[in-house]
């Protein structure tokens, strides 16, 4: 008698999923009588990981009936609070004059952002002149080190590296990503912001009580005042015969991204110890000069 009554029993189970054979199902979800695409076919039921893929992939193909994955909103930037990163994770502070975002210290990269290293030119003994090479006769990117000291020397430390003008306009770009070299028009406005050639000198150079004030002018002491923050400090030359001239006490120079009307000479802009002004726009051979990035 319990042998027949079992079946009975059953009735009520499958008629009851025949009815709600017609209940919504999850999106990209299929019905058991559905051919299943071949990727997806499965000798045995889904399991566990299976079915967390699909609902995702429902929610990407049909964000109104799934939740959508959306994007984090990218980092906010605020200039002369936030520091910024080369390819070499060198960190550089960044100041904010008039509308335009500068790095605060010079560039000290060793690599292009494509990650192609940058030659150095560690001849010449310390003052660059025995055994060195012409800097204004190169035609290819190079970087050096004042005194040809060591990447973690006081000079690298202080005033970050060298490059010759085709290593600051190589399509490769030395600046970090967002960042670019600044050309002679982003200098010009930069002197405009802070009032012009005959002050911006004393304006942007760093003072007396800078940090690296034993490293830092020693000329000219009257002739800083800094106002802006840009702190220009006298990162020196490589020039025409591999020397290293007027280090630490007399000259800043920086190379724009502008070509001189002479194909073998650049725009570049001088800082003076013992000047109030900034000789602007002057076009010398592409030769070692500081760098400064500029925010795109």
């Amino acid at each position: 008698m319990m042998l027949r009554i079992l079946p009975l029993l059953m009735l009520p189970l499958v008629g009851f999923a025949q009815t709600n054979s017609n209940v919504e199902m999850p999106i990209g979800a299929t019905t058991t009588s559905e051919k299943q695409p071949l990727e997806i076919k499965r000798n045995a039921q889904y399991n566990l990981e299976e079915i967390k893929v699909r609902w995702k992939k429902a929610a990407l193909e049909n964000c109104a009936g799934a939740p959508c994955v959306v994007e984090p909103p990218a980092p906010s930037f605020t200039c002369g609070t936030n520091t910024i990163s080369d390819i070499d994770g060198n960190s550089y502070p960044t100041v904010l004059i008039g509308t335009q975002c500068w790095t605060q210290t010079n560039l000290k990269v060793t690599k292009y952002n494509d990650g192609t290293a940058i030659p150095l030119d560690a001849t010449g003994g310390s003052d660059g002149i025995t055994g060195g090479q012409d800097w204004s006769t190169r035609n290819t990117g190079a970087y050096t080190i004042l005194q040809n000291e060591s990447s973690t020397g006081t000079n690298a430390t202080n005033f970050g590296f060298l490059y010759n003008w085709q290593a600051a306009t190589d399509s490769k770009k030395l600046c970090p990503e967002g960042w670019h070299v600044p050309t002679a028009t982003d200098w010009d406005a930069l002197i405009s912001e802070v009032g012009g050639t005959a002050v911006a000198g004393r304006k942007l150079k760093s003072r007396a009580d800078h940090p690296l004030t034993s490293r830092g002018w020693t000329t000219g002491t009257n002739s800083r005042t800094n106002d802006y923050g840009f702190s220009a400090l006298p990162g020196a030359i490589r020039g025409n015969t591999g020397q290293f001239s007027f280090i630490g006490n007399f000259y800043a120079v920086f190379w724009s991204a502008t070509q001189a009307i002479s194909s073998s000479n650049a725009i570049d802009y001088i800082f003076q110890g013992y000047l109030d002004s900034v000789s602007g726009g002057g076009s010398n051979p592409k030769n070692g000069h500081s760098i400064r990035c500029l925010k795109d």
